[in-house]
């Protein structure tokens, strides 16, 4: 299989126990089982990729006219989450075929990408890390974020000001994590450490 990626859910974190008896913090990723529903190439599209699905057990309820008809082309029952990933002009991938969990081993590093717990309006102490000022002494400056700029010049608050605001919800991409088992029967990746997002988010899984 020449798809080098695969969408999952994460399930939680967890522990796993090395064979010298060290706890390793890891993370539990329900790793597919996804369906190529479109096959892009570099001569009608220009670039080659493929179009992956994840097939879930919950029935997927109000399908837009448009995505029926994507779906109905392919001849597969409408996913919720498609992804695409891209592969080599002449990889021998073609629609219907399914990628699961076993295309990754225990041992090699992986990319993945989610997007991060929201955290709501934040002031610049936990958004940023600011200091912040003295707790004590009378101090009427405690958590704000001080001067934002220069009075004379330029007389305006420069783009780019780190300053209270949401926080949260970005997509974050974490690199060489280390695949710790794979359980292909039930399509379980366990990673070590943690990944973006909450549990139940949805995560992209690449290999390096």
């Amino acid at each position: 299989m020449s798809v080098q990626g695969i969408i999952g859910r994460k399930v939680g974190m967890t522990q796993v126990y090395a064979e010298d008896g060290r706890a390793i913090p890891a993370t539990v990723i329900q790793a597919g089982p996804c369906v190529v529903v479109q096959r892009k190439s570099k001569g009608k599209d220009g670039y080659s990729s493929v179009q992956l699905g994840l097939v879930e057990a919950r029935k997927l309820k109000r399908v837009t006219k448009a995505m029926k008809g994507h779906f109905d082309k392919a001849g597969l029952p409408p996913c919720r989450v498609l992804r695409e990933f891209r592969v080599e002009d002449g990889a021998e991938v073609k629609v219907g075929d399914r990628v699961l969990a076993d295309l990754f081993t225990a041992g090699e590093k992986v990319r993945v990408t989610g997007v991060s717990k929201g955290k709501g309006f934040q002031g610049v102490v936990k958004r940023h890390h600011f200091r912040g000022g003295a707790a004590t002494h009378g101090s009427m400056f405690h958590r704000a974020p001080g001067s934002i700029g220069a009075s004379a010049f330029p007389s305006r608050v420069l783009k780019g000001t780190r300053a209270a605001g949401h926080m949260g919800t970005d997509r974050v991409t974490v690199r060489n994590i280390v695949v710790v088992r794979v359980d292909a029967g039930n399509n379980l990746l366990v990673v070590r450490g943690a990944v973006p997002g909450p549990g139940g988010g949805y995560v992209i899984i690449r290999k390096r």
